[in-house]
């Protein structure tokens, strides 16, 4: 684990490192300030995971990362900046997997049709792996964090193969939507069967379309130089994504359907205190292979004892649930958070004690089309609750998780999770 962690610690001391520096006493107040807006502009762009160039951002994401099937990812990947032109933009990646010996790849881009809507036109192929039973919404912002705590320990991939053309589109400031169709070629990494009237499917071909809408109706927004910028960070939140899966188009093989949504809704006490609660469903149906599917967001690793589990707490995993544990064809969980008021021990010792409960429910139609692969099932509510103190050391902290109600286990410690935490904000 600790070698896991070196690339954080580099990079962490280097940022922390140029953050602090003074400028230079000689300089007027006009090159200090613009030295400042660069500063800031650079740390912004760090935090959102790219390091910029000319007219090339690299993207850090793709530099180094860990799991359990490819070991050591690495490698390179960026998108073209307004510099080399605001209509248009080229972006890709190249990555090798030291373990599985196999690289991937993407390449893209795209081009702007309308300024004032961000209306953009993008098309890639991509050749790289997915988690199985893992849902993502095509509206999300960009999400960056220096390491994924749930790579590290997931070996559930499938590869594929997938060309692809989008429709990203502002539909006003509070309601965003981006419209995707895409053709893929699946292929299990792992020992997996989809029956279906009588024929058995190790790989498949799909043919989907997609539909997403993020709405943020309490949010507000100001209008500078012609850009629009969030001002306030309004709650609740709503995602919606709609899919559709096509038999016999393109040579799809399965005709299928999926619904998404997700809510976050916040509260900021009078105290500083954040409570925090996320809301995620989906129902999946007709032909739809496991690859597809929902599990709830696992984080524990099957080992036998709670020290030998010992790993790094996700942002909104279930920490006690083990992976590749359930999947389920509909499923629901609700999160819940409260965070105090950070302790103010010193100046830069300020941990902080947030309050955690999770809870999971689903199902499973068809079960018997999966072949190859063990897993149960959510018919009974899946809860756990624990609490995390954060900010200990240089962004570390540490997590508490008990699993308990319909799936709790036979053996005390195997519903236990003591992990380790990383937060940090640039």
């Amino acid at each position: 684990m600790l070698k896991h962690l070196l690339f954080v610690y580099i990079l962490t001391f280097t940022l922390c490192s140029f953050a602090q520096q003074s400028p230079q006493i000689n300089k007027d107040s006009t090159e200090v300030a613009r030295d400042s807006i660069k500063k800031i502009e650079f740390i912004k762009n760090i935090g959102n995971g790219f390091l910029p160039f000319n007219y090339f951002n690299i993207d850090l994401r793709y530099l180094i990362k860990f799991n359990q099937y490819e070991g050591f990812r690495t490698g390179l990947g960026g998108i073209t900046n307004d510099r080399f032109s605001d209509r248009y933009r080229i972006d890709g990646y190249l990555v090798y997997g030291f373990r599985d010996k196999a690289l991937k790849y993407k390449v893209g881009g795209g081009f702007r049709v309308n300024k004032s809507s961000n209306t953009w036109v993008n098309l890639s192929y991509i050749d790289d792996l997915q988690e199985t039973g893992s849902s993502k919404f095509l509206t999300d912002k960009r999400f960056f964090t220096f390491f994924e705590p749930r790579l590290l320990n997931i070996d559930l991939f499938h590869r594929h193969i997938t060309k692809s053309i989008a429709l990203q589109h502002k539909v006003s400031n509070h309601l965003l939507s981006e419209t995707q169709f895409a053709i893929s070629k699946i292929t299990p990494t792992y020992n997996y069967t989809y029956v279906l009237d009588g024929e058995n499917y190790k790989t498949y071909d799909l043919s989907t379309a997609k539909i997403s809408f993020q709405w943020s109706p309490f949010s507000h927004y100001s209008v500078n130089n012609d850009m629009v910028k969030e001002t306030k960070d309004g709650y609740p939140k709503f995602t919606f994504q709609v899919t559709q899966g096509f038999k016999s188009v393109f040579g799809s093989d399965f005709n299928f359907a999926k619904l998404d949504f997700r809510t976050v809704q916040q509260f900021t006490h009078k105290n500083e205190a954040i409570s925090k609660v996320t809301l995620v469903a989906g129902i999946a149906g007709g032909d739809t292979p496991l690859t597809h599917l929902y599990h709830a967001y696992p984080n524990n690793i099957n080992k036998e004892t709670v020290m030998r589990r010992f790993s790094v707490a996700g942002l909104n995993s279930f920490e006690t649930m083990y992976f590749n544990e359930f999947f389920s064809d509909k499923f629901s969980t609700l999160q819940l958070k409260h965070s105090l008021k950070p302790f103010n021990i010193s100046e830069r010792f300020k941990p902080q004690l947030v309050l955690i409960s999770r809870f999971a429910i689903g199902e499973m139609t068809s079960k018997s089309r999966h072949q190859g692969i063990e897993f149960n099932t959510l018919e009974n509510v899946y809860s756990e609750s624990g609490f995390e103190i954060n900010k200990l050391f240089f962004g570390f902290g540490l997590s508490f998780a008990y699993r308990y109600g319909g799936y709790h286990l036979p053996k005390f410690e195997d519903n236990l999770a003591f992990k380790f935490t990383f937060n940090i904000s640039l």
